[in-house]
């Protein structure tokens, strides 16, 4: 009996070990630093700030905040995309622009257990954009900034500039959110159901078939979009080409060099919170093929060949509709969701054209 419960006493220590080593290490890796540079002119800053009576959080790098500021939409709309920079090093889109990553309100490093949440509505949000673009231009004595939406925040990107095109120079949409009708939804099992039948993945068709209704024009619906994205990574769809949702989003959250142990305790409930907010259930039943036909802006969309997160498309399909002064759409190779980490150096050399045909008035 004794010697069982010296046993017990010596796998609990060792396991109490084991955790505490890695909790350490875990600390180690997360000093909560950002990207530094030794140019004169750089900037490199991570900060909190209270706009309209909520904390915002802000991410900001820059070789030299002489150049145009873009301002980055995070997707969801609650998820912090600033793991993603940190971990693809090869996304340098600080050498051409001041770029400023903005966590909205509570999420994100601006998360607070104790957020108002019923403040998180389309019209704050959209105030606060506007606020955020007021704070940057006077603070960097800027006109007028470039501003990019990704995924779910190509929501708040695109109405923000269509309520207020004299604050930018261009609109960037970058896995463009077009349509949650039956169209969107009917493109996404398309591309499931053929990856999973070449796989001869039976399982995976049964779960899809599950996952559906078919409707009487040969079109579906998903029926819960959480597990309809969670089968999109299985597919190859999902955040990242070819990668699992765990590996294409939690392991960059765990191992991120740009967030606090506490920052990261708190990263997936802001995430989480915002799909409860009014601000989610306002975001439903859109197309923007029908409620923005134009822009006053130049309008520009970047989508990764094999994204069916946004189908490509349907964003091909909504800039060849946009009016807009100048328009565009590239669909980046070798990569999903995400083609400015996927594949930063093409995605990096269209965002230069992009910046020069802007100034150069084309």
């Amino acid at each position: 009996m004794k010697k069982m419960i010296n046993i017990f006493r010596v796998t609990a220590l060792c396991l109490a070990a084991f955790v505490l080593f890695v909790l350490i290490i875990w600390i180690i890796i997360s000093p909560g630093k950002i990207r530094t540079y030794t140019e004169p002119n750089s900037l490199s800053e991570k900060f909190v700030l209270d706009l309209n009576g909520a904390p915002n959080g802000f991410f900001i790098n820059s070789k030299n905040i002489d150049n145009p500021v873009l301002l980055f939409v995070s997707s969801g709309p609650g998820t912090d995309d600033y793991v993603f920079t940190d971990r693809y090093k090869d996304m340098q889109l600080e050498n051409d622009f001041t770029v400023v990553y903005w966590d909205y309100r509570y999420m994100g490093i601006a998360h607070d257990r104790n957020a108002d949440t019923g403040s998180i509505t389309l019209e704050n949000i959209l105030d606060d954009t506007n606020a955020v673009t007021e704070y940057l231009k006077e603070r960097f004595h800027k006109d007028k900034i470039y501003i990019m939406g990704f995924s779910g925040g190509t929501h708040i990107a695109l109405r923000e500039v269509y309520r207020h095109p004299e604050n930018y120079y261009t609109y960037i949409g970058m896995a463009q959110c077009v349509t949650d009708s039956a169209d969107n939804d009917t493109l996404i099992y398309n591309f499931m159901k053929d990856v999973f039948t070449s796989g001869h993945q039976n399982s995976k068709l049964k779960k899809l078939e599950a996952s559906v209704e078919h409707l009487d024009d040969g079109k579906v619906r998903c029926m819960d979009w959480y597990e309809y994205v969670y089968l999109l990574h299985d597919a190859g769809g999902g955040t990242i080409w070819n990668k699992s949702e765990f590996a294409g989003i939690a392991w960059p959250i765990i191992t991120c060099r740009c967030y606090t142990v506490p920052e990261k305790v708190g990263y997936i409930p802001a995430m989480k919170m915002y799909r409860t907010t009014p601000l989610s259930a306002e975001l439903n039943d859109y197309d923007y093929r029908n409620t923005i036909t134009r822009l006053e802006v130049p309008a520009y969309f970047i989508s990764g060949e094999h994204d069916y997160n946004c189908p490509w498309e349907l964003v091909e399909e909504y800039c060849n509709g946009l009016d807009a002064p100048a328009k565009g759409f590239y669909k980046i190779k070798d990569s999903a969701h995400s083609p400015l980490w996927e594949n930063a150096g093409d995605s990096m050399e269209i965002l230069r054209n992009i910046r020069e045909m802007t100034e150069n008035g084309r």
